[in-house]
């Protein structure tokens, strides 16, 4: 299990447009993954969109994601990523 501190850069949090983004890639491209975030005393395994949500991501959160599986280097980096990552959706 590999394990990484991220920071939420994102200026509306990870709400979700960003979940959707995160999970398609977890789904996708690491889908035989295990991924669990925990923000303080809170340890979420995140297999959908709700439990991502559920976390409440604002701007500047500290959390530490955490990635078990056949590829675990190259998920955390790609995952940890999205999730500070700055999205620039364009307003409607």
């Amino acid at each position: 299990m590999r394990e990484r501190l991220i920071t939420v850069r994102n200026r509306a949090g990870i709400h979700c447009r960003p979940s959707s983004v995160i999970l398609k890639a977890m789904q996708q491209e690491f889908p035989d993954h295990l991924f669990e975030v925990t923000t303080g005393t809170t340890t979420t395994e995140i297999s959908g969109i709700l439990e991502l949500l559920s976390l409440g991501l604002t701007r500047g959160t500290e959390a530490v994601l955490r990635v078990e599986g056949p590829e675990e280097d190259k998920a955390i980096e790609r995952i940890g990523d999205l999730f500070e990552y700055e999205f620039d959706f364009p307003a409607r």
